[in-house]
Parts: structure tokens; C-alpha cells; sequence
């Protein structure tokens, strides 16, 4: 399914063409004098998993971060997970968001994405920092750890892995197909030659016509690599912050209320898709920038539209949650929805044997 066009995106890639061709080769450069060892790479002793994306924007890496190292877990093992922070203003070398036992930094410190892993992952560690063996090889030493993943490392050459998934999102595939600044590829083509497989999120029940062919041409380019289809499902139970206190309410009650619903994420038109195809009533919707950090301002506005449109309730995601929590107003229901990702049972197997 296609996005909604961005009209000031699109006249940017228009712009921008001319000087595409420059950056692939750049960018093409970069990755040979990696492969050369010209540019050095470290290694780790224990397994490293990369998730990474081809296409800027989001594709879903949080959700699948989550799941691997949830699954890893599962099976035993210690992981780790390692991001660079984007939009915290932790600047250390090492920002140990959480550890095994406690979070120790709020999502301003860590950023809203790694923030949010340490509140869903207790017992895995989440480290944020620039260089990524740094980070690794401190969560090995000073954490115990016996397997890494790294959040949005397809880029990150600088720290040999020993599987590299490049993740796509089937509302957006390849974009415009080009590079940046002339599309919304951060590398040619080429660049999946270093993949070990590929992982395409969003998929719905009936794969529309884009999806099968973009999984054609995958398999045609790169008949050895494996490709992955995982589909988002709604929980059943939603988060209700109010008066102070969090707890749960069911779906089939919160069906039942009219809700203001706001997001600020790569595809907001996808949460709000989900909220109305799973029965919310929505008397409302505002979407802002991914990343967006709320100010009193906002609050305040978003209260008065919700107020004005009927609703008795907001709702939201769990990556906005951690930025509300101490902003939000205690005497209004919000409600947050959270979105799982669901794989198939050979996915697990194809990590699992690789991290062992």
C-alpha cells in the first residue's frame, strides 16, 4: 500500500537529482575500502546481529530490535542492545540507558527509541553511543552479555557482524528508488550485496501487487539471501495512564469510548489506520513530526481539540508515551495502544541458530 505523498519531500528529491549519482559513489566507495580493510573494522567475541534499512525513514527497526532480543531471551541468552541515540542529548562515549535491573535515563537523556526498549525489555541492557564497539565491548565487560544487537547498524561498517538484516516496510519498499539527496535511499542498490537476509514489515493479509513483485526482484537479485514477511497486530490490552496510576483497559472497552488520538512517528497514517480497523472511535487526529518532543504548548492544544471533537479520552503510542509521562495531565484518560510485530516460527530459527 502506498503512503501519502510528501509534495515538499518529493520537490527536495527533484532538486536534490542531480547530485545522486555523486553520493552513490561515494557511498559505494565508503563500503569498498570497509571490505579493502582500508578502513579498519573491529570484531567482538560474541554474536553480533545488525538491523538495519536501506530506505530513510521508518521502517520499523524498534519493533524488530524487540523481537529479536525478546526472542533471545526467551532462548537463554543475554543480549544487549546497542543504538546511537538519535535525538538524545546523552553525548557520553557510553550511555548506559538501562541495565539488567533499572532504566537510568529518561528519554530526553537516551532518546525515545531506546528509552522505549528499556521500559519493554527489562533484564537487556540498552547502551546508546557514537562507536559501537565502544558500547559493545563495555556491555560485555562491565554487563555480562553474550550476544549484541544493533539498532539501525547497516551503515555502522566500522563493527563487523555476523548477520546483517536489512528491514523493509511494505508501505514504502524502495521509495522513489533513487539516492539521496535525489530519493530516499541512504545507498545504492549495491549495498545489499552485504546483507544476510531481508526482513518486509507491514505486510497485510492480501499482499497487494508492489509487495509480491518487490519480493520477486529480491529473489532474482539475491536468490541465496532469505526474505522474511512479518505483519503488526494490535494488542488486546491497551495501556490507560490516569490520575496518576497506569493500568490496563480491554479493547472491547476501549472501543467503547471516543478518543483523540495523536502520534509522533515515521508513519502516523499506519497508527491511525489501526486504531479505526480495530473498532476505536476516533473523534480526532494530529500527527506530528517523528521524533517530536511535546511541549506544554501542544498539551494544551491537543486537550482543547480533543475536548472540542466529543472525546472522553486520548490515545497514543508507547514511543509517545515515554515523552508524556510527566507532562501529561493526571485528569485525562490516556490511553495507549501498543503495536506488536509477528513473525514466523522459520525466523526465529534463522536467528537463533545464528546467534548461538
Amino acid at each position: 500500500m502506498a503512503e501519502k505523498r510528501d509534495t515538499r519531500l518529493e520537490r527536495l528529491f527533484f532538486f536534490g537529482r542531480p547530485l545522486s549519482h555523486l553520493y552513490s559513489l561515494l557511498m559505494t566507495y565508503r563500503s569498498a575500502l570497509y571490505r579493502q580493510g582500508i578502513f579498519r573494522q573491529r570484531k567482538l567475541e560474541i554474536p553480533v546481529i545488525s538491523v538495519g534499512n536501506l530506505v530513510m525513514g521508518g521502517t520499523g527497526k524498534t519493533p524488530l530490535v524487540h523481537y529479536i532480543a525478546k526472542l533471545l531471551q526467551q532462548h537463554n541468552r543475554k543480549p544487549a542492545i546497542l543504538s546511537r541515540g538519535y535525538k538524545g542529548s546523552a553525548a557520553a562515549a557510553i550511555n548506559v540507558v538501562s541495565n539488567s535491573t533499572d532504566i537510568l535515563l529518561g528519554a530526553a537523556e537516551a532518546g525515545d527509541e531506546p528509552r522505549l526498549l528499556a521500559e519493554k525489555l527489562p533484564g537487556i541492557p540498552v547502551i546508546t553511543g557514537k562507536n559501537r564497539y565502544t558500547t559493545g565491548r563495555f556491555a560485555i565487560d562491565s554487563l555480562g552479555v553474550d550476544s549484541l544487537i544493533l539498532d539501525d547498524g547497516f551503515q555502522h561498517m566500522a563493527l563487523k557482524r555476523d548477520l546483517d538484516l536489512v528491514l523493509f516496510t511494505s508501505q514504502k519498499l524502495l521509495g522513489n528508488g533513487r539516492v539521496l539527496p535525489g530519493g530516499e535511499l541512504r545507498e545504492p542498490l549495491s549495498a545489499l550485496k552485504r546483507a544476510d537476509a531481508f526482513v518486509i514489515s507491514g505486510i497485510e493479509e492480501q499482499q497487494d501487487r508492489d509487495v509480491k513483485e518487490f519480493i520477486s526482484f529480491l529473489e532474482t537479485l539475491y536468490p541465496e539471501k532469505p526474505i522474511f514477511t512479518g505483519f503488526y497486530e494490535p494488542g488486546k490490552m491497551l495501556i490507560r495512564v490516569y490520575h496518576g496510576k497506569n493500568d490496563t483497559i480491554s479493547h472491547g472497552d476501549a472501543c467503547k469510548l471516543p478518543l483523540y488520538a495523536f502520534c509522533g512517528i515515521a508513519r502516523p497514517e499506519s497508527f491511525k489506520k489501526t486504531l479505526e480497523a480495530s473498532g476505536i472511535k476516533l473523534t480526532g487526529f494530529q500527527a506530528y513530526k517523528d521524533h517530536h518532543a511535546y511541549s506544554a504548548e501542544n498539551i494544551e492544544s491537543l486537550l482543547h481539540n480533543a475536548k472540542s471533537s466529543g472525546a472522553e479520552g486520548m490515545v497514543t503510542t508507547e514511543k509517545d508515551l515515554v515523552k508524556l509521562r510527566n507532562i501529561f495531565p493526571f485528569d485525562v484518560p490516556l490511553l495507549v495502544q501498543p503495536i506488536e510485530l509477528r513473525l514466523k516460527e522459520d525466523f526465529d530459527r534463522f536467528i537463533t541458530n545464528h546467534a548461538a
